[in-house]
């Protein structure tokens, strides 16, 4: 989109997390919605949220991004008002919809929680919103855009090079040089399937599709900018579903498990798929993975996710102003050769086949 465009508020939207003991079945019903998951196997689950007392981060981490979103805005003389609906949690996307359209507020610019194109991390957004502006009866008088994927905007990406370098400090604090560390980047495993057909249809990412491939041309953007890097891999973590659909791996234990501890004694932890802490940085990464180093005997360090760093804040606002102004691509930042990504999505680009078509908006018509 090289046009300038209008818009009266940024609508940030989230995956939702429960903020207590009482909510924590009632969320994961919402996540599982549709594939009728009994309670006693979501109970499984419900197990690490139930360890922190039944409360994700997640929520109070939106609460203080939408702070420092309204805060840039301010400071830069931009009159948009920040709007904020979660996807399985309240405030929901229709809770914040109908609060649009009852301030008057119709023409919204989307900003999600999430930065690599796959079902679960655009796509599914992009149909949560077809779906508020339908239950709430606004479709055709409220407008949802949203902005471009942002897995190698400076914002996103500077905080992990930050992450990484400070954990390499660390390490040669403690005598341990970094021809001694491993790196492991991990994201958010998802079907094989759906990785396959992540990103448009017209484009060859090689396996694993766009979401692979973003997530290993971020990685080395983070490594290349280290002084020494030593070694490093993409790992995948919070693998769920049946056992005989495959996911993308090696899984982040599995990893660990497999490191040569005559070669490593340090393991950089990278959360690289998230943009917050959640349940799955939480329990996945400082709980089990953390564990399965001290079995090792390995010293690790579990690097920060963006949250509200000033650099991140201050690229998603620049992503906004993107739209305002309709920004060419030559002169939009992006630090691999993926990127700038698209403003509106392809026919088809990141489709479940197996939860067959849905409406989306912020996207072609298919």
């Amino acid at each position: 989109m090289t046009a300038p465009a209008a818009y009266d508020a940024i609508l940030l939207a989230g995956f939702g997390g429960p903020e207590g003991q009482d909510d924590v079945i009632p969320f994961l019903r919402n996540v599982t919605r549709g594939r009728g998951i009994p309670d006693e196997r979501l109970e499984t689950v419900a197990t690490h949220y139930r360890h922190f007392g039944g409360v994700s981060p997640i929520n109070d981490h939106n609460r203080q991004l939408k702070s420092a979103i309204e805060a840039e805005l301010g400071s830069r003389g931009i009159d948009l008002p920040v709007l904020w609906g979660n996807r399985n949690w309240a405030p929901f996307l229709n809770e914040a919809v109908v609060e649009a359209n009852e301030r008057g507020l119709t023409r919204l610019l989307g900003i999600v929680t999430s930065a690599y194109s796959s079902y679960s991390s655009c796509r599914q957004y992009r149909e949560d919103f077809a779906r508020a502006l339908a239950e709430t009866g606004l479709d055709g008088t409220v407008h949802i855009d949203k902005v471009r994927q942002y897995f190698d905007h400076p914002g996103f990406v500077t905080p992990f090079i930050e992450g990484v370098r400070n954990a390499y400090a660390e390490f040669a604090d403690r005598g341990i040089s970094s021809d001694r560390v491993h790196v492991l980047f991990s994201t958010h495993s998802i079907p094989s399937d759906d990785a396959e057909r992540s990103g448009p249809r017209d484009t060859d990412f090689g396996p694993g599709g766009a979401y692979a491939a973003q997530h290993l041309a971020v990685a080395r953007v983070v490594m290349d900018a280290q002084e020494q890097p030593g070694s490093w891999e993409l790992v995948y973590q919070s693998r769920s579903g049946a056992p005989s659909t495959p996911w993308l791996e090696p899984d982040i234990n599995d990893a660990i498990a497999a490191l040569d501890i005559q070669k490593v004694d340090g393991v950089v932890i990278v959360p690289l798929g998230f943009v917050s802490d959640h349940m799955e940085v939480l329990w996945d990464l400082d709980t089990e993975a953390l564990e399965a180093t001290r079995e090792r005997g390995l010293e690790a360090i579990r690097v920060p996710t963006p949250g509200i760093h000033e650099a991140f804040v201050t690229g998603l606002v620049d992503l906004v102003v993107e739209r305002l102004r309709g920004t060419p691509d030559e002169d939009r930042p992006a630090l691999t050769d993926l990127g700038p990504w698209y403003d509106v999505c392809r026919p088809g680009c990141c489709e479940n086949i197996r939860a067959g078509f849905k409406p989306a908006v912020a996207g072609m018509a298919p």
